[in-house]
């Protein structure tokens, strides 16, 4: 099955780097951009079955702004971010907007031909992408997921950080207590919200508009 593929980088070296890892495969480029409105743009012309995004673009925006647009307009055309940060808000927000899958940049060539595949073919994120650690969470609680949850001002502060991306070390300075107690308030908001990591947690934060 040959896959049409949509590249968004603004960066030209990538795309070219991209486009040299997918020669010779079943995965057919059908068009470049450059800016999140010339992704969105192309993406409305060619109609290809998989964009790949990259998460900030410099110019026009970012990738989350086209990732929005299309997931709305095209909703057949599934969306992969590309990125190079593992920053749970990201990963958060692209669930969210309604990425098919989130990969970093560090991924391997088969990794990347793998999602490419997995999502073009088949419903939830592939084994191989960062959707795949908060999907199945977050599926089980939309309906629980209602329910006003007992956090304290602190805990939703340090929710705040963490879904921000900062680190233990940079929440505690940011609010003036130390990194144990930040640890501690850390592992009673992953107990009342259900979920079992920093970057679950991000995706629950960003729902309920927290950041």
């Amino acid at each position: 099955m040959t896959v049409r593929l949509l590249i968004a980088d603004d960066h030209e070296v990538v795309r070219h780097g991209l486009a040299n890892l997918l020669s010779g495969t079943d995965v057919e480029i059908v068009a470049e951009a450059a800016t999140p409105a010339d992704a969105v743009r192309m993406a409305k012309k060619h109609k290809p079955d998989v964009a790949l995004l990259d998460i900030r673009m410099v110019d026009g925006g970012d990738g989350l702004a086209a990732l929005e647009k299309i997931h709305r307009e095209l909703p057949e055309t599934k969306v992969v971010m590309l990125s190079a940060f593992d920053n749970p808000t990201y990963v958060a927000r692209a669930h969210a907007l309604g990425a098919s899958d989130y990969l970093l940049k560090g991924c391997s060539r088969d990794q990347l031909l793998d999602t490419i595949h997995a999502v073009a073919t088949q419903p939830g994120p592939s084994a191989h992408g960062e959707l795949h650690k908060v999907a199945g969470t977050m599926a089980t609680r939309q309906k629980s997921d209602v329910d006003e949850t007992s956090l304290t001002q602190r805990e939703t502060q340090v929710l705040r950080h963490l879904a921000l991306g900062l680190s233990n070390k940079e929440i505690a300075k940011s609010l003036s207590i130390s990194v144990e107690t930040v640890k501690e308030h850390v592992q009673h908001v992953l107990r009342k919200i259900g979920v079992n990591d920093r970057t679950q947690a991000a995706v629950w934060a960003v729902r309920k508009g927290i950041v």
